[in-house]
């Protein structure tokens, strides 16, 4: 069989979707020795991301030019069974489709998003969704919240979940604790938390929870680390920084490496994750993988991610934030026990079983997808025969 992937995502910092299909891909190359693999890439580096054996073709990082022409183009030249792609399907192409729609933030909370790309996302999205063959989604949650907003059998979404990448591991907390400080400029300890500077995130309330346990707990001397990439929303967060009382111990990294951000898990005290709003929530089972308690969300996808290894709160409320966080700091009998149960829940979930996974969906595209060609071909072959 031969699979073709859209991975312009990889080796251009778009973080959840680049996570994805890098850790796909390298556990197809395990998985499957017999088919034949398309990687369609967009970043100069993302060959070194890629399985060698896997044949590489490049299409445009402008979504405009990538969607519109080269896609369909080497979809045509390529001919696979079929290709696989992200939330948006090319606007030409001749294979069947599948697409995996982490989320639809963009419809149940279009507040956070641009008017232009919320406009463009509700379009280009219900097509793909429409046209494609399987949807693959990340949760249950994710899944419910598709099946509410298309009109889509039921049967054609499935869960495929996302997993801790193998490299998010527990190491020598000492070699990580000294490259941290050294890059941090600091030794205390700290908080820490994952994901772009963007209203979603609500780092805001992180920030508001913290300066408040500081002020109630002055004996606590952590600092609170932001780590992600700057977005248009960045000032607003770096500006409640300024404002919370705690402006000096309060530090935005950007954008982290794999690596850089692996010593700053296996560094932090406990780790907090308190978006409004996710499909699945990846920073928490990595944070897991490295051993950290975490402290998340109530809503969304994040309790059904966390399950009974991480405390819940209240993402609008400040008090319930900071509650938690003060029980991870303070208790380190509650820290420990968390410690364990995280551990074990990042390692039910694996990129090899979700990889295995999707393989099968692909099969059984490519099967259903013969049977129909043939159920077609048959009676035209015998309306042939008889004239």
């Amino acid at each position: 069989m031969r699979f073709a992937v859209d991975a312009h995502a990889i080796g251009r910092h778009l973080t959840g979707n680049e996570v994805y299909v890098r850790n796909l891909l390298r556990a197809f190359a395990e998985l499957d020795r017999e088919s034949e693999f398309y990687a369609y890439i967009s970043a100069k580096d993302a060959e070194s991301w890629v399985p060698q054996r896997f044949r590489m073709r490049q299409v445009s990082a402008n979504p405009w030019s990538r969607l519109g022409w080269d896609l369909g183009r080497l979809v045509r030249e390529d001919r696979p069974d079929l290709l696989h792609v992200q939330y948006t399907a090319p606007l030409r192409g001749t294979a069947p489709v599948i697409v995996t729609v982490h989320d639809v933030s963009f419809l149940e909370h279009p507040e956070y998003f641009p008017m232009m790309r919320r406009a463009q996302l509700r379009y280009t999205v219900a097509r793909t969704i429409k046209m494609a063959k399987r949807v693959l989604t990340v949760s249950e949650f994710s899944r419910e919240a598709i099946l509410r907003h298309y009109d889509i059998p039921a049967e054609k979404v499935r869960v495929v979940p996302n997993a801790a990448g193998s490299d998010f591991r527990v190491i020598g907390r000492d070699k990580a604790l000294a490259q941290t400080r050294k890059r941090l400029g600091f030794a205390e300890p700290f908080v820490l938390s994952v994901g772009d500077l963007q209203p979603r995130k609500n780092q805001i309330g992180l920030i508001a929870a913290y300066a408040k346990l500081m002020t109630q707990r002055p004996a606590l001397k952590h600092h609170l680390v932001l780590a992600g990439k700057e977005t248009w929303f960045a000032p607003k967060v770096q500006e409640a920084a300024q404002a919370s009382g705690f402006a000096d111990r309060i530090h935005f990294t950007g954008f982290v490496t794999d690596q850089e951000l692996l010593e700053l898990y296996n560094s932090c005290e406990c780790f907090v994750f308190p978006s409004f709003y996710e499909g699945f929530g990846l920073p928490i089972l990595e944070a897991m993988a490295c051993g950290r308690a975490v402290a998340c969300s109530n809503t969304s996808a994040m309790p059904e991610v966390a399950d009974g290894a991480g405390l819940l709160f209240d993402p609008h409320d400040i008090d319930d934030m900071k509650r938690c966080m003060e029980d991870i700091l303070v208790d380190p009998e509650l820290r420990a026990r968390k410690e364990r149960l995280g551990v074990q829940r990042a390692a039910y979930f694996s990129w090899q079983k979700s990889a295995r996974t999707t393989l099968d969906v692909y099969r059984e595209v490519v099967e259903d997808c013969a049977g129909t060609r043939q159920r077609v071909v048959a009676p035209l072959a015998a309306g042939i025969r008889r004239n």
